[in-house]
């Protein structure tokens, strides 16, 4: 069964603490995944990461402004220098993609939560679309025992 994240467990983690930390700003319940670990694994323990999980017109919003595209999207990813990054991820999105079997990759909406992390956070290691990000992908997902 998977764990899901109240607005109430995330008090104090919005706190820098090991280079990393997670603000929700919606309603929405997130899957409890090991995100601290697979920061490590992917960016390093040097990495200073943060995660924002917003509402679809927050990230509409964003995506004008740095995209120029007029939509909420599931993920988005911003350097801000080589050892420091940010995650934007809007859970509504990600919710009505898992059950659209044309976007979900096959994974309900806890592996597809998990699985965007990944994918977000390798391009924060820099990487584009391709096979080797594939390649990556299926990498880390398999040494995430959650995802199985």
């Amino acid at each position: 069964m998977v764990r899901f994240l109240d607005i109430e467990d995330m008090v104090g983690i919005g706190k820098m603490q090991e280079k990393f930390s997670i603000i929700n700003k919606t309603r929405v319940r997130i899957p409890i995944l090991p995100f601290l670990t697979i920061k490590n694994k992917i960016l390093g323990k040097d990495y200073s990461l943060s995660i924002a999980f917003v509402d679809k017109k927050t990230s509409r919003k964003i995506n004008q402004t740095y995209r120029n595209k007029n939509k909420a999207t599931n993920i988005l990813s911003f350097t801000l220098s080589k050892k420091v990054g940010e995650i934007v991820m809007c859970p509504s999105i990600i919710k009505i993609e898992a059950k659209d079997s044309t976007k979900n990759f096959g994974k309900n909406y806890a592996k597809l939560f998990g699985f965007l992390i990944i994918h977000g956070m390798l391009h924060l290691k820099g990487m584009k679309h391709g096979s080797k990000m594939e390649k990556e992908e299926k990498k880390y997902l398999s040494h995430t025992k959650i995802f199985e």
